[in-house]
């Protein structure tokens, strides 16, 4: 069973990202000091209100500045956004964040598990283990 992890957890790394407009939605700015507890251009697991979606961190074509795009259903979808909902901007609106405000990201499990939550909020989640690289590897076959 998984263990219930508060945000104010002494493990759960909190970093706050800014909010961007795009002209297709809104995307969540990492800042530079705080990249190095993102994987780059990999799908991870995000919680939003409890429940666990996925998301894509990608770096910016120019520079190393990284970014998540938005938050979808399935890991195909965080890949391919294409044909998906993307729940970042709705949670985004539900928050009232403006252009330029703050999201709080909270690094339940490098690489692998991440919360969002807006500022003065706290948040639980349920942190696990990532699963092994060879179940990883399997897995990532059985999608393609």
């Amino acid at each position: 069973m998984a263990d219930r992890v508060s945000s104010d957890h002494p493990s759960v790394r909190t970093v706050r990202a800014t909010c961007a407009e795009t002209p297709t939605g809104r995307r969540l700015d990492i800042p530079t000091d705080d990249r190095d507890a993102f994987p780059t251009d990999e799908v991870v697991r995000v919680v939003l209100d409890g429940d666990e979606l996925f998301a894509r961190v990608e770096r910016a074509l120019t520079g190393d500045d990284l970014s998540i795009p938005g938050v979808y259903e399935t890991p195909d979808l965080a890949r391919d956004p294409s044909g998906g909902t993307d729940r970042l901007s709705a949670w985004i609106d539900d928050y009232d964040v403006p252009a330029g405000g703050s999201v709080l990201v909270d690094v339940v499990e490098p690489d692998f598990l991440y919360g969002l939550r807006a500022p003065g909020e706290s948040a639980y989640y349920d942190a696990r283990e990532p699963p092994s690289d060879s179940l990883s590897s399997i897995a990532e076959n059985l999608e393609d």
